[in-house]
């Protein structure tokens, strides 16, 4: 496993703030428009490099390096962050902000002085979706949902507030070489009598014939992507893709501006773990290929791996908890795209009114099929 990098009390906590030119309020990052916006008098600043990624390169870091703690310190930031004492989730606290809510699952906490040093995010995808589009995709898909409780549907749609969120990802590149061994199977038919009822019939069989094979494959993986968080069902970030990484910005603090950013809880080491599975399954599939026939059997796969590189990346989310009648739901919109996942609640009485209003149909076509008779 990676070794956390340790945190030396000589370096400060790095922190960004971003004070309007005009009037010295807070700027926010305007999603969709590339620059930084002031909400107090309206003064509007543009974001250095913004749009021009295909022109400075983000660099991948050396795996190895970073499993060894051998990143150069640049690599690696100092961040105060607050962790959730209900979700374990990990997320940035401006300064000021001594209490609040998490913005996973709707928990109270109060912030405190902690800090973590984690590896520093190489490139982000901006917000481009502002929160009040975000909020009416929501409601549009809550609206969809016919048994949900009309008081999930109406907190969602009082214009409550909803938090956008950087979350973690990793990133993974490897250049694999695979030898392998199997079986082809050809496919063929042949004509047998068989008894049925008594009587000698005719039947067409499929049969398969198998020839030894062995072979190699090549495949160099670009970005193999591994959500390095915990907070959230894994089954709702990975239906919000797929993510256009093609538009990867090289990160820039500016583009947080207004927003909060999570720490990453799945170590880089097990982030891997997860990637080569992914890698592993698209192998199996290239040898499948590779093989040909029919039909397909694989004996044995001996990957070498090398050139193994990564990078910590953060894509945008809106993130709704609401909190209704104890129980908290949570729904997550692609910051992009506007897609939205997350539990669907369900009505007790919506369900119950609708299966006795279907047995109350049923029972009338039952009647009046019976008294037609």
């Amino acid at each position: 496993m990676a070794q956390q990098p340790k945190t030396d009390p000589q370096i400060k906590t790095e922190e960004h703030r971003f004070p309007c030119e005009q009037c010295g309020a807070d700027y926010r990052y305007a999603p969709g428009q590339g620059q930084l916006v002031c909400d107090h008098c309206g003064h509007e600043s543009m974001i250095e490099g913004d749009g021009s990624h295909h022109l400075t390169a983000i660099r991948e870091l050396d795996f190895q390096a970073a499993l060894n703690a051998r990143l150069p310190a640049a690599e690696t930031i100092e961040t105060r962050v607050v962790q959730c004492p209900n979700c374990a989730a990990k997320f940035e606290f401006d300064a000021a902000i001594h209490a609040a809510q998490c913005p996973f699952c709707a928990t109270p906490v109060v912030t405190d002085t902690g800090t973590l040093r984690q590896i520093k995010p190489k490139a982000l995808l901006p917000f481009a979706m502002d929160e009040r589009d975000a909020r009416a995709d929501l409601g549009d898909w809550l609206g969809n949902l016919w048994f949900a409780p009309n008081g999930v549907k109406q907190y969602a749609r009082k214009g409550r507030k909803i938090q956008g969120i950087y979350v973690p990802y990793w990133t993974y590149d490897a250049d694999t070489k695979s030898r392998y061994s199997g079986q082809r199977g050809t496919v063929y038919y042949i004509t047998r009598n068989v008894q049925r009822n008594g009587k000698s019939v005719r039947q067409r069989v499929q049969k398969t014939r198998w020839h030894p094979v062995n072979g190699r494959v090549a495949r160099f993986f670009d970005d193999v992507l591994v959500l390095a968080s915990t907070s959230l069902p894994k089954r709702f970030t990975d239906a919000l893709g797929p993510w256009d990484l093609s538009q990867l910005e090289p990160y820039r603090p500016e583009y947080l501006a207004g927003f909060r950013a999570e720490g990453y809880t799945v170590e880089l080491a097990n982030g891997y773990s997860e990637a080569r599975i992914a890698m592993e399954r698209m192998i199996e599939r290239d040898v499948k290929f590779d093989i040909g026939g029919d039909r397909q059997r694989i004996s044995n796969i001996d990957t070498e791996i090398s050139d193994v590189t990564f990078k910590h990346i953060l894509l945008p989310v809106w993130l709704a908890a609401y909190k209704y009648r104890g129980k908290t739901y949570r729904f997550v919109i692609n910051g992009r795209t506007g897609r939205v996942q997350g539990q669907r609640p369900y009505s007790i009485w919506k369900i119950t009114f609708a299966a006795t209003g279907l047995a109350i149909v049923a029972g009338i076509i039952g009647y009046l099929v019976a008294t037609s008779q």
